[in-house]
């Protein structure tokens, strides 16, 4: 019985070994065949970057085979969709999170080393999608990412830009921004699909007409056209039994020119406009400084919206004659206010194109469109003067305005003799320069509006929107933001995931909360032992990183204190280097040794016309450039930028930091998921009480998160009386540091640099309380630098952490969207 059960073992062995063997020949023919027949090159002749076309195009024959399988699947069961709306995707790179995805990755890696290939040279070679910017863009990546892992009919549309925002460099310590095309023609994840292109009316004016029946009938008249022409990214699920798609819209122009300016033998000037109009999706954001910036940057939301709403109608109607179902079938969700010209675009199409009445139409499209809101920041909520509307969308103005009269009519009949309260939740604001409001629209016109985090979804409620939830209470909901943990922790944080894998399996991959069973071995000596290697082979990579793109030599051994995020005043970096000031005065004025040697570390864009976040990051590498170059601080102390932060470049930032800073002013950061991402490749957080912080802190407890700063009760309490000099003159340690970034200490060669700083902080009310929560930080950062010498206290507080972000799963925050909103589970 023993011998023939190990004849059976070496048996079953060999059978493996040839199943495996097959699956190599089969990539290896597939890579081949890829390289020769579609990018047309022999093997002696190919470069790195034809190598990297051709694997993507073999990975991407498995995607396509099973996005048939999946439409299929959908098709027979005439499932509900939904729809996901988004200006931005910050996918990243795509070749090794679909090989992770499709459980490929090893297999591939062996077939190319076969071959004679690196595959992690050749996922180097590959350019981030340069189809976002921040959170807002990576969020909507991580769910579409979770919609297919959890098996959903989820869809993304977004356009296909072929510049990002911009390639950030620094040159002498300043932000310099430079072309970021990414090349999405040449991808080899984009499939076109001219079959599907869309003709958008856009411009012309409006005709008041009567019907046959005499009832106000207006015409949209002597628009113009423009083309967009849907390619769609395969989006891979975990496992890959699921695999949906984000559809990105190119412009075009129409076939014809303009023939009237073409008959009156202006060919020029034809060609211009037919140039003009293909601008649409050229580049990510463009300057609303200037009035052509602000009407390129409505055509564009126009553009996302018309085109997908098309796109969506001509779907649905395959399968079904009338729209009695359609909000049964069909759900959209808006990412922020960006797409909020849906409303009126599904209104326009279901009242002129398709003849059904206001009544019908609008219940309609409250049914079918969700709206999640991302800031609470004024200047962040979208407004467009109407006088701009009215050129660019004369007929959707005239829809908006005739909601907003509806509405106000309902409002009026509640609220009788409330002026006020009319004027306060009008969608048109009247002021000088009139304008639409596109949270307002949001909000009326959609069935459910919700915020990202808990105590954004209570301040959209009580501060942003009070009137509104007094109305409709029960369309008001909190659906916190998640990441997922494919692309932030199994992938790119292969040494750790490696190491969860071993001592708790791997269910955690597609059920986060699964993590949970690391407490059991959050003061295991060995299991911790084990977790502080990986960190420090993950910082010395970073260390590797550092160097190349910065020329600056750091200590492995030293703590590495983060802050990777888009460069703001309100999420205060500022904070992070007057706290660097202050302890680079004590250390060399006052001999004060630290406890911890420590690196900090930034990585973020400014906005190009935003002038003090590019200050801000002028001074943080002119305090580096001091400190890093002073033999007395050098040993203690390092502070580096890293340029042009970007999906790629965060996988490796994170999986390297010690200390995760969040330190947002109280009240102003929707949710954050960077904060997620730390703390789920084992950073502790150092942070105020914002956002999703304080979720992050009741997950893993207040003993294993370093809290600092006034809250946002707090702050409004103070906020009438706050007087920064005040605050300045009466501390020492806060005169000390804005007196150092008044003088010349960093800025020898350009005195007067930062002064601007210093004076909106005391003389202009320092509206992001730096001064007020300065004590607070020092004080904190002091106690994590005394937690960070003991390393088994600390390395239990880093496993904790991880062990208890399951809630920060993009998957829970997709089941509950799904579950609550779009109805599709």
């Amino acid at each position: 019985m023993g011998a023939e059960f190990v004849i059976w073992g070496i048996e079953m062995h060999t059978k493996n070994n040839k199943k495996l063997s097959g699956e190599i020949s089969k990539i290896q023919d597939s890579i081949r065949y890829q390289l020769k027949y579609s990018v047309g090159k022999l093997w002696e002749d190919a470069s790195q970057n034809d190598l990297l076309n051709a694997v993507s195009l073999a990975v991407r024959e498995r995607m396509i085979d099973n996005m048939f399988e999946t439409e299929k699947r959908y098709q027979k069961n005439d499932v509900k969709r939904l729809y996901y709306f988004s200006m931005e995707y910050l996918i990243g790179r795509s070749l090794g999170n679909n090989l992770y995805n499709l459980k490929m990755f090893d297999i591939c890696k062996e077939a190319l080393m076969d071959m004679g290939i690196y595959l992690e040279e050749l996922l180097e070679v590959e350019r981030d999608a340069a189809l976002g910017n921040g959170g807002l863009g990576r969020l909507a990546a991580c769910f579409l990412d979770s919609l297919a892992t959890l098996d959903m009919p989820g869809f993304g549309y977004g356009i296909n830009y072929e510049f990002g925002l911009f390639k950030q460099q620094i040159s002498n310590g300043y932000q310099k921004e430079k072309p970021d095309q990414w090349f999405s023609k040449e991808s080899p994840w984009l499939i076109d699909r001219p079959e599907n292109s869309c003709i958008i009316p856009i411009y012309g004016k409006i005709e008041h007409a009567e019907d046959r029946n005499g009832d106000y009938n207006p015409m949209w008249m002597d628009w113009k056209l423009m083309i967009g022409v849907p390619h769609d990214m395969p989006i891979v699920g975990y496992g890959g039994s699921t695999v949906n798609y984000l559809r990105l819209f190119s412009a075009r122009s129409s076939d014809e020119f303009d023939m009237q300016i073409f008959n009156e033998g202006d060919y020029l000037k034809a060609v211009k406009q037919k140039v003009s109009s293909e601008t649409i999706s050229k580049v990510l954001y463009p300057s609303d400084s200037k009035e052509t910036g602000k009407e390129l940057r409505l055509v564009q939301e126009y553009f996302l919206v018309a085109c997908s709403i098309k796109d969506i109608i001509r779907r649905y109607l395959k399968n079904h004659d009338s729209f009695d179902s359609f909000s049964d079938k069909v759900a959209i969700q808006l990412n922020d206010t960006h797409p909020a010209l849906t409303i009126a675009e599904l209104m326009r199409t279901l009242i002129d194109e398709k003849s059904l009445s206001w009544g019908k139409a609008w219940d309609i499209t409250q049914a079918t469109i969700g709206y999640t809101n991302h800031t609470l920041m004024p200047e962040a909520l979208e407004k467009w003067p109407v006088s701009l509307m009215e050129h660019v969308l004369p007929r959707h103005l005239q829809i908006i305005y005739e909601i907003n009269k509806r509405f106000l009519s309902d409002v009026s009949v509640r609220f009788p003799n409330d002026s006020k309260r009319l004027s306060n939740m009008s969608i048109i604001e009247e002021n000088n320069s009139n304008q639409v409001r596109m949270a307002y629209l949001s909000i009326i016109g959609s069935h459910s509006v919700n915020g990202v985090s808990a105590l954004h979804s209570e301040l959209l409620k009580t501060s942003l929107a009070p009137d509104f939830y007094e109305l409709w209470p029960e369309r008001f909901n909190n659906k916190t933001n998640g990441v997922s943990p494919r692309r932030w922790l199994n992938n790119s944080n292969r040494l750790l995931s490696e190491l969860f894998k071993k001592t708790i399996g791997e269910d955690w991959i597609t059920n986060l909360y699964k993590l949970k069973e690391l407490e059991n071995y959050a003061e295991d000596s060995s299991f911790q032992e084990e977790f502080l290697a990986i960190k420090k082979k993950n910082k010395d990579i970073l260390v590797t990183l550092i160097f190349e793109t910065c020329r600056v030599k750091i200590d492995t051994d030293s703590l590495f204190d983060i802050q990777a995020k888009r460069i703001h005043e309100y999420k205060r970096q500022l904070l992070n280097v007057m706290c660097i000031i202050y302890q680079y005065l004590r250390l060399i004025e006052d001999k004060k040794i630290p406890s911890v040697p420590k690196t900090y570390i930034f990585a973020g864009k400014a906005a190009p016309e935003y002038f003090m976040a590019k200050l801000i990051i002028k001074l943080i590498n002119s305090v580096g450039k001091v400190i890093n170059n002073d033999k007395r601080a050098n040993n203690y102390m390092k502070v580096v930028f890293i340029p042009d932060y970007r999906v790629s470049l965060a996988e490796k930032i994170i999986p390297g930091a010690d200390l995760s800073e969040q330190i947002s002013t109280a009240g102003m950061e929707a949710s954050g998921t960077g904060n997620m991402k730390f703390a789920m490749n084992g950073a502790l957080t150092i942070g105020t009480l914002d956002g999703a912080n304080i979720e992050i802190m009741e997950e893993v407890g207040s003993e294993n998160i370093y809290i600092f700063g006034l809250k946002v009760e707090d702050i409004s309490q103070i906020r009438n009386y706050y007087n920064p000099l005040e605050l300045y003159n009466k501390n020492p340690m806060v005169k000390r540091v804005m007196d150092a970034i008044n003088s010349d200490m960093f800025c020898k060669s350009k005195p007067d640099l930062f002064k601007p700083i210093y004076e909106k902080i005391l003389y202009k009310g320092d509206k992001y309380f730096y001064l007020a929560d300065f004590q607070s930080y020092i004080n904190t950062q002091e106690k994590v630098s005394r937690d960070y010498i003991n390393r088994s206290i600390w390395a239990k507080k880093a496993i904790l952490n991880v062990a208890r972000t399951g809630k920060f799963s993009s998957d829970r925050t997709i089941s509950e969207y799904a579950r609550d909103i779009w109805k599709i589970i």
